[in-house]
């Protein structure tokens, strides 16, 4: 990468994380809180922790296309400016009701698309994979961030204290957007990292795509239905409320050892689709550990381990698969109804999850998230790994983009070119290639 776009890459996965941090860091502590707030009960609880989850599911791709039209920074901005209003109404709040609203405001905000389009914007086709994988990266270092600092920060602060700080923050990505940030001389529509309208349908019925999707949902559901209730839980073994930082550390470190592995089976030795079912396996028996385990702290934190442990391996072997399946000129839709699934899961989590803990009690919770898991495990079971294909972006010649359907039939006739998309407004063909094979000269 060049100088200016490791500054880029810097400073945008930096306002990304701090953006996930924001809506993260109240979801190891607020179930242990949530009490305090008049009119609580525990359905109202995880509609707080999930309720920004629908507002991202429903914006996603409506923010991207809106950063199409009046620029990146601009929509980026009013992202950021509705989560630090969201987080205003959160802290002043002494109602469930209020908490709910503020959270509701704080996820309307959903420039995940912008932001991925911004860096689009200022990255060479050839760095750009490197790119998204650190803008990815931030995500799951914010929420290991977030399972952190939000119990310490607990230790001395108080719940709306934590929403005040994530206005804070939300205000500093602003600054740093506008600071460290350059402001792109293209922009506009790109088929690789905006979402294309008329392509959602396709994708959305795609097969292997729409069990990427489904095992999102089902993993953030699992993440937030927990979280209503595993906080509680390690209370009532014996740890503080502020302490629960060092149930979550060493659970994220141990994890490692079991993540590592399961990547190199997935990637090295091409067991991609085992691992994928190890790890929905090893979800359903975490749930099942957690409803039948006597409420020991020992206990508990074996089933916290394991259930981190199959949780990361997941997290990052989802959207690298996305990226891979995604028909070419098609990676910004895919990853679009991607994360919009993703959030939906986590309001289903958060709603359903609450719901359930008042209706059925912890047991009852987590069999039921056990259900969840069989289902999860019956859908995906027909997944089947991709080829291992990269994405290549070959430029038009003025005389190529008149050609259209024949230019297309031509490029896929090249040795290693898997499938091809033409974008005549951006003068480009987007490619999925054989690397082993495909020689980039032989598309001139």
């Amino acid at each position: 990468m060049l100088p200016v776009e490791r500054r880029t890459a810097a400073s945008l996965a930096l306002i990304y994380m701090v953006r996930m941090l924001g809506l993260f860091i109240i979801l190891p502590v607020f179930a242990l809180f949530a009490a305090d707030f008049e009119n609580s009960t525990p359905f109202l609880m995880g509609l707080a922790l999930g309720i920004y989850g629908l507002l991202q599911a429903m914006l996603q791709i409506p923010f991207g296309l809106l950063s199409d039209r009046i620029g990146r920074k601009r929509t980026i901005t009013i992202g950021l400016a509705l989560m630090a209003l969201g987080s205003v109404v959160a802290a002043m709040s002494d109602t469930i009701y209020g908490v709910i609203l503020g959270r509701a405001l704080q996820g309307s905000g959903a420039i995940a698309a912008a932001l991925m389009a911004l860096a689009a914007d200022l990255t060479r086709d050839e760095q750009r994979t490197k790119m998204m994988a650190m803008l990815g990266a931030s995500i799951g270092f914010s929420f290991i961030v977030a399972l952190l600092l939000g119990p310490l920060l607990i230790k001395v602060f108080s719940i709306s204290m934590l929403f005040w700080f994530t206005g804070l923050t939300s205000v500093l990505a602003m600054i740093l957007l506008h600071t460290t940030v350059p402001d792109p001389t293209g922009g506009g529509y790109r088929a690789d990292t905006s979402a294309n309208v008329a392509s959602l349908g396709q994708l959305f019925s795609h097969p292997q795509l729409r069990r990427l999707n489904v095992s999102i949902f089902f993993l953030h559901l699992l993440i937030t239905a927990s979280f209503v209730a595993v906080p509680v839980l390690l209370l009532n073994g014996g740890l503080e409320k502020t302490d629960h930082w060092q149930a979550y550390l060493p659970a994220m470190l141990l994890s490692v050892f079991f993540m590592v592995p399961m990547i190199m089976m997935a990637e090295r030795y091409s067991r991609m689709r085992l691992v994928l079912l190890i790890c929905v396996v090893g979800m359903l028996l975490t749930q099942v550990l957690f409803a039948v385990l006597p409420g020991t702290l020992f206990a508990l934190l074996l089933a916290v381990v394991l259930f981190f442990s199959f949780l990361n391996t997941l997290e990052s072997l989802l959207p690298s698969l996305v990226s891979r399946i995604a028909p070419a000129g098609s990676r910004g839709g895919a990853s679009g109804i991607y994360s919009s699934c993703q959030f939906l899961g986590a309001f289903v989590g958060g709603a359903g999850g609450g719901w359930l803990l008042g209706t059925a009690g912890f047991s009852g919770l987590f069999w039921g998230l056990a259900g969840v898991c069989v289902l999860w495990l019956v859908l995906l079971f027909p997944f089947e790994a991709p080829r291992k294909l990269a994405s290549h972006r070959y430029k038009l010649s003025t005389e190529e983009q008149g050609r259209g359907p024949a230019l297309m039939n031509d490029l896929l006739a090249q040795p290693g070119v898997e499938d091809v998309f033409l974008s005549p407004e951006e003068g480009v063909a987007y490619m999925k290639v054989d690397k082993q094979v495909f020689r980039p000269s032989d598309a001139s």
